[in-house]
């Protein structure tokens, strides 16, 4: 049975005991009380080989169809009587002998039976024997024969050994069906942690090419804070030019003053010259107040990227030390998966 299909409802008794160690105990545990078994499935077809059948049963009494039919519906009776009570029933089979039906339940659902006994309590009831005999026509004096050679034990003994057979098979049953219900966790948390650990190796990877971006990002703005500052330096020599440009634009003024109208031509030459060192001087201030707009911005830029830098760190050594803790886990539920299929 597959274990991602796994529910109670289509559980098998094979899928949670070995039927080779069931043989055995029961071979084992018929040999040493001198009792009969068979172990069937809900369809009332046996799992194992009948275990001490007498002659009486085996090759008498289910010797036609008539008495395969008979001990069919006896052994349902008692089944269907074990499934009600949800014990160990015993019963006094069509035949006159004593059986028993042990239900073997899981989770509160029977997933078969272990039909025992072809026992009596006294000697066999001659006329009953001689009765059945007659109906299914087996010859008188070899049934009789066969019925003397029945064994008898007491009440107490056939419900004690119907009461083992039914503990032993139904804990035999429960361990294997924990057993599966761990397999399939265990596959579960495996399948989900090998999905976590592929996503974390993904968020691994991804950080750090994300930590490896803001440190080229954080260079970039160094480079572009240094900038700003060689712009600020260019800016002072402009305005220390524009100065000396309109000192020397008054001075030519005032030397074409004193050359009258010879030197008219010159003084507007002079005033254009102070104008344009005026305006260069207000486009140079201007600039630098926004080259200081600009630095302010890089200056905060900065602490942000250096603080984004700090985070996507720790985030990646978070999520290594994540990672590491996931291939623990992974570890310890493939090593509960194995203790499963011990």
């Amino acid at each position: 049975m597959s274990e991602k299909s796994f529910s109670i409802g289509n559980v098998k008794l094979q899928d949670v005991i070995d039927l080779n160690f069931l043989q055995k105990f029961q071979d084992d545990f018929g040999e040493s009380l001198e009792i009969a078994s068979i172990t069937v499935d809900m369809d009332g077809k046996p799992v194992t080989k009948p275990t001490r059948y007498t002659r009486f049963c085996s090759a008498l009494t289910q010797g036609s169809q008539a008495g395969i039919n008979r001990c069919a519906a006896s052994h349902k009776r008692g089944g269907e009587e074990a499934a009600r009570t949800g014990k160990p029933y015993i019963y006094t089979c069509h035949a006159g002998l004593i059986d028993f039906a042990a239900p073997i339940i899981v989770d509160g659902e029977q997933i078969g039976t272990i039909l025992g006994g072809q026992v009596t309590y006294d000697k066999p009831n001659e006329q009953n024997v001689l009765k059945t005999a007659s109906e299914l026509g087996i010859d008188k004096e070899q049934y009789m024969e066969e019925a003397s050679k029945i064994r008898s034990i007491a009440e107490n003994k056939v419900r004690a050994a119907a009461d083992i057979l039914y503990i032993v098979a139904n804990n035999l049953s429960r361990i294997g069906y924990e057993q599966i219900k761990i397999k399939q966790v265990t596959n579960t948390l495996s399948e989900n942690f090998s999905q976590i650990s592929a996503a974390m190796e993904e968020l691994a990877a991804s950080s750090v090419e994300v930590t490896a971006n803001q440190e080229n990002l954080n260079k970039e703005i160094l480079k572009v804070q240094k900038i700003s500052g060689e712009i600020n330096n260019i800016l002072g020599y402009i305005k220390s030019i524009a100065d000396e440009t309109r000192m020397l634009g008054l001075n030519a003024a005032i030397e074409a003053a004193r050359a009258g109208e010879a030197g008219k031509g010159f003084g507007v030459v002079a005033s254009e010259i102070r104008k344009l060192s005026q305006n260069s001087k207000e486009t140079a201030v201007k600039i630098s107040e926004l080259t200081e707009k600009i630095q302010g911005s890089v200056n905060k830029t900065l602490e942000s990227a250096d603080s984004t830098l700090n985070t996507t760190q720790q985030q990646s050594a978070a999520i290594q030390e994540t990672n590491a803790s996931v291939e623990e886990v992974m570890n310890l539920t493939e090593e509960l998966k194995n203790l499963a299929n011990i």
